[in-house]
């Protein structure tokens, strides 16, 4: 099930955009709670930030951001994860869908996100949610903490016209 993010949540967010496994694939440096606080609550004022929530457990999290005007039919797909206690038991499969399921529902013809290159199982995942693969952003990404550039595949969902 998909539910908007609430002040309560605060916690499982911060677990998750700053959890060591997750972290070098979001877009935020880590950080300590204080310096998250107000990206945390902007989210929520923007009504972007979502959980997956599985048999009453917080197992993943996403942000959808609907695009405005002649592309108000798009939304953007960012900050995808899966807690790591739940990793590998098809929870990521199961929000994906859950996810194209909710785009349907708001009347959107297209999701797009990119994904790390260098994320394999992210890009899967994607891939068997009906995710196509539509280019490549070379240097795209910078990670200060390991000094490095990464690139990023820009993918798409398109539902029926």
């Amino acid at each position: 099930m998909i539910k908007p993010a609430t002040t309560q949540d605060f916690e499982f967010f911060y677990s998750l955009y700053f959890h060591p496994l997750v972290n070098p694939y979001l877009l935020y440096e880590m950080m300590d709670k204080s310096a998250f606080q107000p990206i945390y609550e902007d989210l929520l004022a923007q009504k972007i930030l979502f959980i997956f929530e599985k048999d009453e457990q917080d197992v993943g999290m996403f942000k959808l951001i609907p695009l405005t005007y002649r592309s108000s039919h798009i939304a953007y797909l960012g900050g995808v994860a899966i807690h790591p206690d739940y990793s590998g038991k098809g929870y990521g499969s199961q929000m994906m869908q859950a996810l194209v399921d909710y785009g349907e529902t708001l009347g959107l013809k297209r999701i797009e996100l990119s994904v790390a290159a260098i994320n394999e199982k992210a890009t899967h995942i994607y891939e068997k949610a009906g995710f196509q693969k539509e280019g490549v952003l070379r240097n795209y990404t910078y990670l200060k903490s390991e000094n490095k550039y990464i690139d990023e595949i820009l993918m798409s969902y398109l539902y029926p016209l």
